[in-house]
């Protein structure tokens, strides 16, 4: 498989978890307590971190580290987005349409504009 390749399903994966980790608690432990909150975010956040770091090393070998970023970031919303909507039944904005637009524009500048 491509560098590419891996590391967007790597970035996939961990941003799945990290948006459970960040925001999952709102939903599942709101009556617990802060620390319990926390420490059950960071268990959770050690499984994106063991996905996250593989992948901008593969992905370092073939994206500058401003495509990394940009890649991350446009895999954040697609994960986020999702989520929102599906599992915190957050009603679709569209304003989730926009910023996707913006992040667009991103990618064009990092990946393709030679300037």
């Amino acid at each position: 498989m491509s560098p590419v390749l891996t590391t967007i399903g790597l970035l996939v994966l961990s941003n799945i978890f990290m948006t459970f980790a960040w925001y999952g608690h709102l939903k599942h432990l709101k009556s617990s307590a802060l620390i319990v909150a926390i420490l059950v975010s960071w268990g959770i956040a050690l499984f994106e971190y063991m996905l996250m770091v593989p992948a901008n090393r593969i992905g370092s070998q073939v994206l500058s580290l401003a495509q990394l970023k940009i890649l991350q970031e446009v895999i954040t919303l697609a994960v986020f987005i999702p989520f929102a909507v599906l599992y915190m039944k957050e009603p679709f904005k569209l304003n989730y349409v926009y910023a996707g637009i913006c992040l667009l524009g991103a990618v064009y500048f990092m990946f393709y504009h030679k300037g």
